[in-house]
């Protein structure tokens, strides 16, 4: 995943509605009406939001009929994901070797 396509997906996750959506959508596939229930806001505004998520391709729309409800697209999340866990990695090694400094320099000083 590059750089602009893992901005676009923290960005996408940044909105504490977005993510709602997103969990609303892990549990199957909605209409733009149904995402819109449980929120205090319009069905234009979910709209937008959704926009966001399908740009970020987290979200996709599919087509049932008339309808077109939307579906969560993991794919982008597990890439995501990764680049968190690698990080992660990264780090808890600097740390594990700070600490190991830390160890050594305490043990100069008590000698």
């Amino acid at each position: 995943m590059t750089t602009d396509e893992l901005s676009l997906v923290f960005g996408a996750l940044a909105d504490p509605t977005r993510r709602a959506i997103l969990e609303r959508l892990a549990r199957g596939d909605a209409t733009v009406n149904q995402l819109a229930e449980p929120f205090a806001m319009s069905q234009q505004a979910i709209s937008k939001h959704i926009k966001v998520l399908e740009k970020a391709q987290l979200v996709r729309r599919t087509r049932a009929a008339q309808a077109r409800p939307c579906a969560l697209d993991a794919v982008r999340l597990d890439s995501a994901a990764g680049w968190i866990a690698e990080h992660r990695r990264i780090w808890a090694d600097r740390y594990d070797r700070l600490d190991e400094h830390i160890a050594r320099l305490r043990t100069k000083e008590s000698a």
